[in-house]
């Protein structure tokens, strides 16, 4: 017999879409459908009918019902970047940039990404698995219905394939979906300084492939960016990646004007991410391709950079996405409420706008669109039930304050 559940009382049920679309964009973005003093009707962790509670008409006594005491009640966020499993924190590099180091000094002092990896391949995989599971239970404590996590700190080829079954037991002890990405691409080891070539033979003949043999990974990432991989070696390592099965998306124009957001679309990347340095011409391309620009306001709060030009982005028609790109480094916290503040305080986007780019266009990013992102009929009933709050716009306005107050999963509640 199927279990059927009814969510009553709600104050607003928002992120409606009867339309069932796959992303949102350019004004479109502005739409965060709602209706008030509504009821959500589910069956067997599928949305089955919502509607004002008048047009119920259900014997309540034979279902379960859930009251959710007029709090508001929002489709799960959805992360499309993240990563998640690493060994260690950072602070002391935070400390570092408090003393007026830069991203690319304390890289060169061997901190940054290149730490990450030093402190993770002395870490065993059950150590990873077990710290990273608690970083999860939180950001799904927090609102998050589903999330995207990056190898890359690994920089070997035993460290990589240790990170990714890290992810693959994640994915199987985790109540939300988790889509993994390979990102070998993420940082030259010292022993490779100065031979990017090798070490691209390395990523291309053993990483790719037992990856591949394994099935360790939905995505390839590249973080193509000044310092780091050029538009050549990116392109040689999608292409390859591509081989293989593993869709591209990308690492692009955090730190300059780098051609990463040409070599994506070229690729046919599902997204392009950071996008700190965004011009004429990046944004005509992407205009021309079904890629999705992926904002990272986290990173650029913590580490004091400019923020991703979304606001220009959505006014010439383009979608936008945010994510946390939670991270020991650049970005130490997973709460996307919080990056909905950034986004509406430091990026100048409406609360609706940056509501749509963590719910519905995180999924077309990750590839959910038609199971995740909204509450739609037919899809995954994966939304939280919030405290009282007044407004949408208090989500964003009251930066930091923890709204959620109930999580469900595919209906159950977490």
């Amino acid at each position: 017999m199927p279990k059927t559940i009814l969510i009553k009382n709600i104050k607003t049920l928002a992120g409606i879409d009867e339309e069932n679309l796959l992303l949102k964009k350019g004004k479109q973005m502005s739409e965060f459908k709602s209706i008030d003093d509504a009821c959500v009707l589910i069956e067997d962790g599928i949305i089955k009918e919502f509607g004002h509670h008048s047009t119920f008409n259900i014997q309540l006594s034979t279902i379960e019902t859930i009251d959710a005491k007029g709090g508001f009640v929002l489709p799960s966020f959805v992360d499309s970047h993240t990563h998640l499993v690493f060994a260690k924190t950072r602070e002391e590099e935070f400390v570092m940039r408090i003393n007026g180091k830069s991203y690319e000094e304390i890289a060169d002092a061997g901190g940054g990404i290149l730490n990450s990896a030093k402190k993770l391949q002395s870490m065993s995989e059950n150590e990873l698995f077990d710290s990273t599971l608690i970083r999860l239970h939180e950001v799904i404590k927090f609102g998050t219905g589903a999330i995207e996590i990056k190898s890359g700190y690994g920089l070997t080829v035993k460290d990589e394939l240790k990170m990714l079954r890290v992810i693959a037991r994640l994915k199987e002890a985790s109540p939300i979906v988790i889509k993994a990405t390979f990102l070998g691409a993420h940082a030259f080891p010292t022993e490779f300084k100065n031979n990017h070539e090798g070490y691209i033979k390395l990523i291309l003949n053993e990483m790719l492939p037992n990856i591949a043999a394994e099935k360790l990974a939905d995505y390839c990432d590249v973080f193509c960016d000044k310092g780091f991989f050029n538009p050549t070696e990116t392109d040689v390592i999608l292409n390859a990646a591509a081989k293989f099965g593993l869709k591209a998306k990308i690492h692009a124009n955090e730190l300059g004007y780098t051609g990463g957001v040409q070599v994506g679309v070229k690729n046919r990347a599902l997204s392009v991410d950071h996008l700190e340095y965004i011009g004429d011409e990046e944004i005509n391309c992407l205009k021309n391709s079904n890629t999705m620009p992926v904002a990272l306001p986290n990173c650029s709060f913590f580490l004091g950079i400019p923020y991703a030009p979304v606001r220009k982005m959505i006014d010439a028609g383009l979608p936008v996405c945010l994510a946390s790109d939670y991270n020991p480094g650049s970005s130490p916290n997973g709460r996307m409420s919080f990056i909905i503040s950034l986004a509406c305080t430091q990026m100048k986007l409406r609360p609706e706008e940056a509501l749509n780019a963590s719910t519905i266009n995180g999924a077309y990013a990750l590839e959910l669109s038609k199971s995740h992102g909204s509450i739609t009929i037919g899809k995954q009933a994966n939304f939280f039930i919030t405290k009282p709050i007044s407004s949408l716009a208090l989500i964003p306005y009251s930066f930091g304050v923890d709204f959620v107050d109930r999580v469900f999963i595919n209906g159950n509640e977490i």
